[in-house]
């Protein structure tokens, strides 16, 4: 090694520090400056540096990835409950439509049902308030502009628009969510609520209508006994004998009948009321027609009598005798006409009656017609009220032109005038028994 001079700085010599390197012949040397060693150390630096994070990352890199894929997996588990929850709350509001759905489906099922039955009320009930109108009642609690404004209420709620449109306001959501589902889905509004207060309307009509039909069936129905009895007892008083058929219709008729005694069915109360209606309907009927039937009208309406029913003077012998029947002062040739329907019995020339005709009204009750001054009517003829039956005049044991009238029951005579004055009092019941 070679010396070579000290160089000195401040005063004080710095020493190189020299690598030689020997090979043989060969001797090699290099010098070692501070920047080189100083290189030198801070890459030995940055290696061991990246050696060390080398190292760590291997021996920290599983517990790293698996940190990772356990995140990965929370994030998994999270999404999936997420989804789950939500399908689970769409299926609870598609089992709620599809509950509420068929809760509105069977009640409209039990509305239809409910229309239908009172649609064949109606007609049931039309058919007996014709019969009513035609037995001269008059329904007394019928409003038709109340009854209009209710019918149209009620074809409103239940028309087929307003049950469509309540059907789809129920049709259920789709059960496969999308993005808009995952993201927010609304708590529906509850079908059968909304339903219920539609149903509760329309009920409340359906109550309404029935409630106006059983009150005006009950009032026919005691409107209709009311007459019925009024006019039964008119009859009575008049002495002539209910006919059976009528007791049987009034519920009198209690003659043969019998059976074991079982307790009654459940019965519907409109309609056990249309039955009641009915059966007065049928009594009142009954109860008319024999009135019809019956000599009550006034064979001579606004005209005179001459001489009543019962003893008098015999106008051709002077002394008493029973005058048998009613006389009513005629115009000769004037129309003599029936008091009510029945069949010529008799017609022609008849002793001191002269010409005269007798119809047999049937229950034993018949009318006599004499004097007359032409017969139009034969044996076996069917004459009806305020028929003619033929003309007035003066034959037989008579002073003057009149008519001869009389009302017989089972042969014997009764005066005509109870007849009469009953007709009176039925004509304001019967309108068929006003004056011929």
């Amino acid at each position: 090694m070679t010396a070579r001079p000290h160089n000195r700085v401040f005063g004080k010599q710095q020493r190189q520090h020299t690598i030689i390197l020997a090979s043989g012949d060969t001797v090699r040397h290099m010098t070692v400056r501070p920047w080189m060693a100083a290189i030198a150390v801070c890459l030995i630096g940055i290696f061991s540096i990246g050696y060390l994070l080398a190292t760590s990352y291997l021996v920290l890199r599983d517990d790293l990835i698996g940190a990772t894929m356990a995140r990965q997996a929370r994030m998994q588990y999270d999404y999936e409950d997420r989804i789950a929850a939500l399908r689970a709350q769409v299926d609870r509001v598609t089992s709620r439509q599809l509950l509420d759905q068929q809760v509105v489906e069977e009640k409209v099922d039990k509305l239809i049902e409910q229309q239908q039955q009172l649609s064949s009320r109606n007609g049931k009930l039309g058919t007996l308030l014709d019969r009513a109108g035609n037995s001269g009642l008059t329904d007394k609690s019928a409003h038709p502009d109340a009854n209009a404004a209710s019918k149209n209420e009620h074809a409103q709620l239940t028309s087929p628009k307003a049950i469509e449109k309540l059907l789809l306001s129920g049709k259920p959501a789709d059960a496969t969510p999308d993005n808009s589902t995952l993201a927010y889905v609304p708590a529906p509004e509850t079908v059968a609520d909304r339903a219920d207060r539609v149903f509760s309307k329309v009920t409340l009509s359906l109550k309404h209508i029935e409630q106006d039909q059983l009150s005006r069936i009950r009032g026919l129905t005691a409107d209709a006994s009311e007459t019925a009895n009024s006019i039964q007892s008119i009859m009575q008083n008049v002495g002539v004998k209910v006919p059976n058929e009528i007791a049987a219709a009034a519920g009198k008729d209690t003659d043969g009948v019998g059976g074991p005694y079982v307790p009654p069915q459940n019965v519907d109360q409109f309609e056990q009321s249309m039955a009641d209606l009915d059966t007065a309907l049928t009594h009142l009927e009954t109860v008319r027609g024999a009135a019809e039937s019956l000599p009550f009208r006034n064979p001579a309406p606004g005209k005179l009598v001459t001489s009543p029913f019962g003893n008098r003077k015999d106008p051709f012998f002077g002394t008493l005798a029973l005058h048998t029947g009613t006389d009513f002062h005629f115009s000769p040739g004037e129309k003599i006409k029936a008091t009510a329907p029945g069949k010529v019995i008799a017609s022609g020339w008849t002793g001191g009656y002269g010409n005269m005709v007798e119809i047999d009204h049937g229950g034993g009750i018949s009318t006599r017609y004499g004097h007359m001054e032409q017969i139009l009517v034969k044996v076996g003829d069917k004459v009806g009220a305020g028929d003619t039956i033929g003309l007035a005049g003066s034959t037989g044991r008579s002073t003057g032109t009149h008519l001869h009238y009389e009302v017989r029951e089972n042969g014997h005579p009764i005066d005509p005038m109870y007849f009469i004055a009953a007709g009176t009092k039925l004509a304001s019941y019967i309108s068929g028994l006003g004056a011929i």
